[in-house]
């Protein structure tokens, strides 16, 4: 019971650090780590399909995009969703592999809604993107502990 909590937990954490909650996926993800009581790859996999989610409820907001804008609680704010948008119109879908970037990750995926990018090609070029830097992140965590 107190694996799948675990992992459930690593998930919740990683869906929210990619949505417009104030959350980190990646201390959570290293604790898990450091354990040395969890599978490496269940845990890559929860983290990625977690945050990846997290990217798709950014999409489906973005969808809805122009009557919410100018609401408070909106996550991108207007400057950075015209910079974003301007950098996605002239990169196209591709720029989605930088959606595991801080901040300007989640304006990319809330941008690729508004923008109207297919569901499917997004949903993968995020997971790419997502799996990436859990991988990266979990390969140097465990070359520190060696």
């Amino acid at each position: 019971m107190i694996d799948f909590a675990s992992y459930f937990g690593l998930f919740i954490a990683a869906l929210g650090a990619a949505t417009i909650l104030p959350m980190q996926s990646e201390p959570v993800l290293v604790g898990l780590l450091v354990t040395g009581k969890f599978s490496v790859p269940a845990l890559v996999a929860v983290a990625s399909v977690g945050n990846t989610l997290g990217s798709v409820a950014n999409w489906f907001l973005g969808r809805g995009v122009e009557r919410f804008r100018d609401r408070r609680w909106f996550p991108v704010g207007e400057k950075v969703l015209e910079r974003s948008s301007r950098w996605y119109r002239r990169y196209g879908k591709w720029t989605l592999l930088l959606s595991w970037m801080p901040l300007f990750g989640d304006a990319l995926t809330v941008v690729a809604g508004v923008l109207r990018e297919p569901l499917i090609p997004f949903t993968i070029l995020v997971f790419v993107a997502k799996t990436g830097r859990y991988v990266v992140l979990t390969l140097a965590t465990l070359e520190i502990l060696g």
